[in-house]
């Protein structure tokens, strides 16, 4: 295949986001936040599902009873699309009604890391959370305009995590007691667009999706820039890795934030010549 291909679907996605590879249904999902709507794309045949969710959905991720768990404008709850059932967990911020979630994935060890932010993009009063298995939702960092990310080294390591909005992807030490030793460690200039969702390959390299710069990019563990893939839409918003060999690539984008093109909005596969590594399951 070329370096991209555009899924033919019959709808674009306002803000496609949240990508997340099921081995368990051989599926790629992701959410179109302002629909807002989750989607489910088949490996197996190529069909497309998507159900309509009743607020904003950042993010899902697998569930080992064999849900979702869903990041949404109220907060936490499980989904269970085929039977169209939403139950609701917790809220981890009734103090904020005007935040939602924003992106999210589940660890090797079974939480759920997510941003959330306020959704006029006015103040920085976006938090990182961490939802562990048993249920406890901590605030692990503060002050996000727009969190993105996060991701995780294939040592286990690091967090990567970004704020969109300040172009800057940090770096956190993974501790037995949380996260610690929070640095920048990449900066995107004015023509790179903003960070944006983010994945690890196996080999330790993060993908990089760039709002308003219409590429993604790899980077090396030292922060170094290895190479770019141009997509045709300029809004990309987030990437995984999926299928039986975490060798395929898909990438989201959005038709919102300005004027849109007949790609903005679409979803992409794309040849990255490397594979991936398997999503985390949250286990609570």
């Amino acid at each position: 295949m070329a370096e991209w291909r555009k899924i033919e679907r019959d709808l674009c996605d306002t803000l496609g986001e949240g990508t997340l590879w099921s081995a368990r249904d051989n599926a790629v999902y992701w959410v179109d936040i302002l629909a807002p709507a989750l989607n489910r794309l088949s490996l197996a045949d190529g069909g497309i599902e998507r159900w309509d969710m009743p607020e904003p959905l950042g993010w899902v991720a697998e569930n080992e009873d064999g849900d979702l768990i869903g990041g949404f404008q109220s907060g936490f709850a499980r989904i269970s699309p085929d039977r169209f059932a939403v139950r609701y967990i917790a809220d981890p911020e009734p103090h904020w009604p005007g935040n939602r979630m924003n992106d999210g994935k589940a660890d090797r060890h079974g939480a759920v890391w997510c941003g959330t932010m306020d959704m006029a993009e006015e103040e920085e009063r976006g938090s990182l959370y961490r939802l562990d298995p048993d249920g406890t939702c901590r605030v692990m960092d503060s002050g996000y305009m727009v969190p993105n990310g996060p991701a995780f080294s294939a040592c286990g390591r690091w967090l990567y995590h970004s704020d969109t909005a300040k172009r800057t992807i940090y770096r956190f030490e993974i501790t037995d007691s949380g996260i610690e030793a929070k640095e920048p460690f990449i900066r995107f200039g004015e023509s790179d667009g903003h960070p944006d969702g983010m994945t690890v390959d196996s080999e330790g390299f993060l993908w990089v999706a760039h709002w308003g710069g219409g590429c993604i990019s790899r980077f090396a563990p030292d922060g170094r820039r290895d190479r770019s893939i141009s997509l045709p839409a300029q809004r990309i918003t987030n990437v995984t890795f999926a299928g039986e060999g975490l060798d395929r690539m898909f990438v989201t984008s959005a038709a919102t934030g300005g004027e849109a093109s007949a790609f903005d909005g679409a979803l992409f596969e794309v040849e990255s010549g490397v594979s991936g590594l398997p999503a985390g399951i949250y286990r609570g």
